[in-house]
């Protein structure tokens, strides 16, 4: 399995080199249909918006939407072109945001969900030599999980990144 979501008491699994997403009954964890996304080949990571009812699904160049009302689904989003390397790595959504997390080059950039609209990029540090995964905060920080620091180029941390304060660091 490489990742999976919930909404409505369903629970929506995606895996390596599969166009499928398997639904399951969230208490009994019982299979109850298989969504076809024609398209899809290698999904990363499924984001579930309760808001919406709608699953959002990474490769690494594009994102998919999938709604769990009635299956409708399309690409909704290319990250990547000749000009701009963005990798898809990691989603997380906070009401109608969606964060995009992009390993290679570190990167973090904010979709509205309501009009795919690129809302913000997120600049990190030059210490930061990989992401791992981002998340929104309720008071609009980001906390980012990363590798390399500004004391050591070879240590795990996790950070939170504000837009006009400087990164504070918690290392292991």
């Amino acid at each position: 399995m490489k990742g999976f979501a919930e909404v409505d008491n369903k629970v929506y699994l995606i895996f390596l080199y599969s166009s499928n997403i398997e639904v399951c009954d969230a208490q009994t964890f019982k299979q109850l249909t298989v969504i076809k996304v024609k398209g899809l080949k290698d999904p990363c990571d499924i984001m579930a918006c309760r808001d919406d009812r709608q699953l959002y699904v990474a490769e690494l160049d594009c994102l998919w939407r999938v709604s769990t009302i009635d299956g409708q689904q399309y690409k909704w989003l290319t990250t990547k072109s000749k000009t701009d390397t963005f990798r898809v790595n990691k989603l997380s959504l906070t009401s109608r945001n969606l964060l995009v997390t992009s390993s290679q080059p570190p990167a973090l950039r904010q979709y509205s969900t309501v009009d795919a609209q690129l809302l913000r990029e997120v600049q990190l540090p030059q210490f930061v030599s990989e992401l791992y995964h981002g998340v929104e905060t309720s008071r609009g920080t980001f906390v980012v999980g990363h590798w390399g620091t500004s004391q050591y180029k070879q240590q795990w941390a996790v950070s939170i990144r504000c837009f006009l304060l400087s990164c504070i660091q918690w290392h292991h």
